[in-house]
């Protein structure tokens, strides 16, 4: 079987969420415990830091597993989804597993696949598993895929688990209030194991204080040193960074503080509580190279300098809330003849009118749709940003266009004619942005690549 063939087998015969959406969710653990079963079960084998959260949890896991590498670590990492190549999901120590492991797997057990029918992140996760206790390695960085209780990685007892932030994201699964989807997430933390909370949030707290009391975690206090619960916002990180203590970072974008933080402080865990040698500079080195040494991309990533282009795949109210941010530092210091040009796309099960009207009003709409069933169609997107900017007015569309300095938004059938529209209305001065999705960004990742 060759590594073609075996990718055209998963995508055939397994429903993947990152195309079809919600029918290839499926909660629960029993294919998956059939599955580890059937491998020997390779999850046993790994020593691993098992991360969750809305947003951030890509990244922070990248980080971490950045500052292991660099302390010299043979360190697996398995995230979703992927941006261009399926193998960007299963790396060790930076590197994506090998096209003929992936084609080995496939083939060796496509026989016991046909029968259990388990989802493409379930089979995906068996493979990641399966390669790192086969390779050996010295500890696994691994990413929930959605929520955390019902995910096929809780099957995993880590050294450590950390849940990076909630926010309001995929609420047909996992509740559709702060609190219930924080129960879902708080669903990875178990029985004497340490964890860290990256965010605290009022209706947060209380349920991971609940949830580590029952897993006994919790101290008779947050200070006391029989506490294994840290939140990592309350840990006087960005206090350290402000006196230049704290490590510069690759990752550039502003939330990108928020996931420093949390990685930092699960480093000193996985160090004070759970043993790992890990050296200071070895934490400065990693977070300094992170996308270098794991490959990590489309995180505020600048893809050309004239003009500016930067695409990012933040993708739900909670994460474009920063990256609007962080284009409004970039407008105010640009020279004022400059112009923020945005390609846009969605896909239709996110909170589309919360991102919407989060966005920059002054700028140039490029509406698109990526390459999947799930894409809402641009001339949708245009429509809903029409009353969004309407109703910031108080009056009607038309209106809302040529005060904002939009007067001709426009949509495009593919990404790349998008960007190529963008690109030719810009001047060297100017500001491109790209996002709205995962698949936006991988496939202007793809025409940079070329």
């Amino acid at each position: 079987m060759t590594y073609a063939q075996a990718i055209d087998y998963l995508y055939a015969s397994q429903p993947a969420f990152h195309l079809v959406g919600a029918s290839a969710y499926k909660p629960g653990l029993d294919n998956t415990y059939r599955l580890m079963e059937h491998l020997g079960n390779p999850h046993e084998q790994l020593r691993a830091v098992h991360v969750a959260g809305t947003n951030g949890k890509g990244s922070t896991s990248h980080l971490i597993a950045a500052a292991l590498q660099e302390q010299g670590y043979k360190v697996g990492l398995f995230t979703s989804p992927h941006l261009v190549d399926f193998r960007e999901r299963i790396r060790i120590s930076g590197e994506m597993i090998p096209k003929e492991m992936v084609a080995q797997f496939v083939a060796d057990n496509r026989s016991f696949l046909d029968e259990v029918r388990p989802s493409f992140f379930e089979t995906t996760m068996a493979l990641a598993f399966w390669y790192f206790a086969q390779q050996q390695v010295d500890i696994a960085v691994v990413e929930v895929g959605l929520g955390g209780r019902l995910d096929s990685t809780n099957i995993l007892i880590p050294l450590l688990s950390v849940i990076t932030n909630i926010g309001i994201d995929h609420t047909e699964f996992l509740g559709d209030s702060l609190a219930r989807i924080a129960e879902e997430k708080a669903g990875i933390m178990k029985p004497n194991v340490p964890c860290v909370i990256g965010e605290t949030h009022p209706e947060t707290q209380d349920v991971f204080l609940s949830r580590a009391r029952v897993c006994e975690i919790l101290g008779e206090g947050l200070e006391t040193t029989d506490c294994r619960l840290w939140f990592a916002d309350q840990c006087g990180y960005m206090r350290k960074r402000r006196l230049k203590e704290a490590p510069e970072c690759q990752l550039q974008g502003v939330y990108q503080d928020k996931n420093q933080q949390t990685a930092f402080v699960a480093l000193q865990v996985l160090r004070n509580i759970c043993g790992v040698e890990l050296a200071k500079d070895s934490i400065a080195e990693g977070f300094a190279q992170v996308c270098t040494l794991t490959g990590l991309r489309g995180r505020w990533e600048v893809l050309s300098q004239s003009p500016l282009t930067i695409c990012d795949t933040g993708h739900n109210g909670h994460g474009i809330r920063y990256v609007a941010e962080q284009l409004s530092r970039l407008v105010t210091s640009a020279p004022p003849t400059s112009r923020l040009h945005i390609v846009l796309g969605m896909v239709n099960d996110k909170d589309i009118d919360t991102v919407l009207g989060l966005l920059p009003e002054d700028a140039v709409y490029y509406f698109t749709q990526p390459a999947t069933s799930r894409a809402l169609p641009a001339e949708e997107l245009l429509r809903r940003w029409q009353v969004i900017r309407a109703s910031h007015l108080n009056g009607g569309g038309e209106n809302a266009r040529g005060v904002l300095g939009c007067s001709s938004p426009n949509c495009h059938p593919t990404v790349r004619e998008a960007l190529t529209a963008a690109q030719e209305a810009a001047t060297a001065d100017d500001i491109i942005f790209i996002g709205g999705s995962n698949y936006v960004v991988g496939e202007v990742l793809r025409v940079y690549d070329l």
